[in-house]
């Protein structure tokens, strides 16, 4: 199990390379919500979201030289691949033959190369693991997990009056560092996770108290995983207050608020943590932190 001195660890590797994002409120953001709201923009990295955290922890720990392989439909592809680049390694990403192009086209900017093979997320893992190098779990690797828990830990530092912090899910990674810094610093802070309701493994994984694996139909590509994996699960079952599912189009209501009061582009998974707070105010305290996780939105999101 992690625990703080790791994250403390990871923030001093992270320093080097990342400054520490902006977090306040927006009035009407709060008038909408009912209550205080502080926004945490992640979506302010240089790789457009908050991935980037765990990617630079990742690669210090690793043998220089080491070629990285990992597998992803856009931000933890992209902050692999700026990892990469930072440390002076080479990286593939597999990415699903279906993979947006503008964030296939960012991947290969940054340096990385980028193979397109399967129809999901399921065969793009499964054809990364017979590839040379060090395979990457999106999910599954510890340092990932500390490297994005120093934004919470920004976050409660800043603003200790937070009593919620409400967390998107895709493999679980930003949810299991919310509760691992809640834990040590706020713990009377709850963390409430949040995934769509057509791609739930995660929450099902929580639920069920072992990882299991659900159909992925979400049009939401930062919570579009099929599978728990067992890292997060481990830090969610001990520490998360709460699980919510919710539909795509909620999600897609909450990036249009965020643009409208908030003057914030965020896409699908950036927009799902403040879309819970909307949906289920009866499980909100009264100062709630909500991360922007992401901006890399694509252009049928901003289309829409």
């Amino acid at each position: 199990m992690l625990t703080m001195r790791d994250v403390l660890q990871a923030r001093r590797t992270i320093a080097g390379h990342l400054p520490p994002t902006p977090s306040w409120s927006y009035p009407l953001l709060d008038a909408a919500a009912g209550r205080r709201v502080v926004l945490k923009h992640e979506n302010a990295q240089p790789t457009g979201a908050f991935k980037v955290r765990g990617a630079l922890n990742l690669l210090a720990g690793t043998e220089a030289g080491d070629a990285l392989v990992t597998y992803s439909t856009g931000n933890h592809a992209r902050a692999i691949a700026y990892a990469a680049r930072e440390y002076g390694r080479p990286a593939t990403i597999v990415m699903p033959e279906h993979a947006d192009e503008v964030k296939v086209r960012a991947v290969e900017a940054l340096g990385a190369a980028v193979v397109r093979h399967g129809a999901d997320m399921g065969e793009a893992e499964r054809f990364a693991q017979t590839l040379p190098g060090r395979l990457v779990s999106p999910g599954d690797e510890p340092a990932l997990i500390a490297g994005v828990a120093t934004l919470y830990l920004e976050l409660l530092e800043r603003h200790p009056e937070l009593d919620t912090l409400v967390v998107p899910v895709g493999s679980g990674t930003g949810a299991a560092g919310a509760c691992l810094v809640a834990a040590a610093v706020a713990p009377g802070c709850r963390v409430i996770a949040v995934q769509s309701q057509a791609a739930p493994a995660a929450h099902d994984s929580w639920r069920a108290g072992s990882c299991v694996y659900r159909q992925n139909r979400t049009t939401i590509d930062g919570l579009a995983t099929g599978r728990g994996f067992a890292g997060p699960q481990e830090i969610l079952r001990a520490h998360l207050s709460d699980f919510v599912l919710l539909g795509d189009d909620a999600i897609g209501d909450a990036r249009r608020l965020l643009a409208r009061r908030a003057g914030t582009q965020a896409e699908g998974a950036g927009a799902a943590a403040l879309a819970a707070v909307l949906a289920r105010p009866e499980l909100m305290g009264s100062a709630v932190g909500v991360v922007v996780t992401g901006a890399n939105a694509t252009e049928l999101e901003l289309a829409r």
